[in-house]
């Protein structure tokens, strides 16, 4: 193969376009890349003039161009080469590298065009600056503190929002050591953090995440969540802290605590002042209830009609005082947690207040239907009392002309829905229906209120009773609700821990 035949096989075997022109801009030849590229076929362009494949205004100036450089020798691209604008045989406009090479053969001078289409490449890069606009967009409007800081500490890169946090301007930052915004002893020992990592790769906090204080421009410290991250890039790692500002967060801490122990205060002083007040209540209440009875058994007889309706009225309200006592001391003893836990049968203690509740059982003709409830860690006397108070208040809210029906049955949970969770936290709901004459649940929320009572004096009770379930619950690492229909029944749904729940 001579050196013209191999010249030409790789001329148009080349992936880049190449075209050869005269002095008058007239293409002599075209490699098929090139052609393939301007979308025509070779003969389509051998012939004519090279501004055929020029858009607006290249196309009409070319000429130009050519007879410029020809009279003057200054040259605007030849032997440079840069990027420039092609017009394909469809009309569509596409980015190519031009570069131009003139070459002096022995009869003429040709310029001799490499053509490189970077349509893909303006694409890539389009869409770079795009992602990259769109991710400093998100980042300058980040709600959150962004800091990028390089191996040395220095702050590469600030959001506006970290900016603002620490009480300082973007400019103020960029450059500086990221340790002007920590307060003692972090702000001396930063840099030996970061050398230690750079050293035994043990980390301390990148990649976790963990609540640390800041130092802003005005010496006030604050506190805020910090994540770090690291990125690897050319030959160098870059570090970028994500600063989630948690002031207000630890403010409402501060007053949920506060509060709560307001909270835990007020009711010792409640429980303390509700058994202070129900022992103090009994002598003088017991010397009316005294003399009331002796006034019934030996005066009763000469007493007046008038004394007698006295008598009896004082009486009956020395008994509701005596009932409201009592039931505020049994609140006071629920709230006091005197009592140890054990493990206990809640069939044998249910048995136990069917038993104690015989009489109205049988004077109301009430039915039990029982299933088979769990043993629990509890302390009885207040699961008893619970039994108690749900049982006495099925037979007592009973509709006048049915006998009660109360079922009472149990289901088991699955593990609390919550991360701490550990096997064995598990629930159990008791279940305590009737058919009963209801209530409307629009005064769901009061029913377990302390002394809260929906039918007024029509029923005898103090309100407690209710209150006192939901203080037993609670304390056994539950809590109660119920569902209920005026004139068809009510259902207690009480939930208790099979475990000691301050195990």
């Amino acid at each position: 193969m001579d050196t013209k035949t191999r010249l030409k096989a790789i001329i148009d075997t080349a992936i880049d376009g190449i075209i050869t022109i005269d002095t008058r801009g007239i293409v002599e030849t075209v490699n098929p890349a090139a052609a393939h590229i301007f979308g025509y076929d070779p003969e389509e362009i051998i012939g004519s003039n090279i501004n055929m494949l020029m858009p607006e205004p290249d196309h009409s100036r070319h000429d130009q161009y050519i007879q410029n450089y020809l009279h003057t020798g200054e040259a605007q691209i030849i032997g440079k080469g840069r990027e420039v604008m092609g017009k394909k045989k469809d009309g569509t406009v596409f980015p190519f590298l031009l570069s131009i090479s003139e070459v002096q053969l022995p009869d003429k001078l040709i310029f001799t065009g490499i053509v490189h289409d970077i349509t893909d490449l303006k694409k890539a890069e389009h869409a770079l600056r795009e992602s990259e606009n769109k991710i400093n967009s998100i980042i300058q409007g980040a709600v959150d503190g962004i800091i990028t800081i390089n191996q040395r500490g220095i702050i590469e890169m600030v959001n506006p929002a970290a900016a603002k946090q620490f009480g300082y301007s973007a400019e103020e930052l960029l450059g500086q050591s990221i340790n002007m915004l920590m307060p003692e002893p972090d702000k001396s020992l930063h840099d030996g953090y970061m050398h230690n990592y750079e050293v035994t790769g043990k980390k301390r906090i990148i990649g976790i995440g963990r609540e640390v204080t800041g130092l802003r421009k005005d010496g006030t410290i604050f506190p805020f969540y910090l994540s770090i991250s690291e990125v690897e890039l050319e030959g160098r790692r870059v570090y970028t802290g994500f600063v989630h500002d948690i002031t207000i967060q630890k403010l409402n801490e501060e007053r949920l605590r506060r509060y709560a122990a307001e909270l835990e205060r007020s009711n010792r002083e409640l429980q303390d002042f509700a058994y202070v007040s129900s022992h103090d209540l009994q002598e003088p209440l017991r010397k009316i209830q005294a003399f009331g009875d002796r006034l019934m058994t030996k005066e009763y007889d000469n007493l007046s009609d008038q004394g007698k309706d006295y008598v009896e009225r004082m009486l009956n309200a020395a008994s509701r005082m005596q009932n409201l006592i009592n039931d505020l001391l049994g609140f006071s003893r629920v709230t006091a947690k005197s009592k140890p836990f054990e493990k206990v049968s809640l069939d044998a203690i249910l048995s136990e207040v069917i038993s104690d509740l015989e009489v109205s059982i049988e004077k109301t003709n009430a039915e039990i239907i029982r299933s088979p409830l769990p043993d629990i860690e509890a302390e009885p006397t207040q699961i008893r009392q619970l039994f108690q108070n749900l049982l006495s208040n099925a037979i007592k809210f009973r509709k006048p002309d049915e006998s009660p029906i109360i079922n009472v049955y149990a289901k088991s949970l699955q593990r609390r829905a919550h991360l701490t969770a550990t096997p064995g936290d598990e629930l159990v709901e008791i279940y305590v229906e009737d058919n009963g004459i209801g209530f409307d649940e629009k005064y769901l929320d009061r029913i377990f209120n302390i002394f809260q009572r929906l039918e007024g004096q029509k029923y005898e009770g103090s309100g407690i009773g209710l209150a006192v379930c939901r203080k037993i619950a609670i304390r056994h690492g539950g809590d109660i609700t119920a569902s209920s229909q005026l004139g068809v029944g009510t259902r207690f749904i009480i939930t208790l821990a099979r475990k000691h729940p301050e195990e």
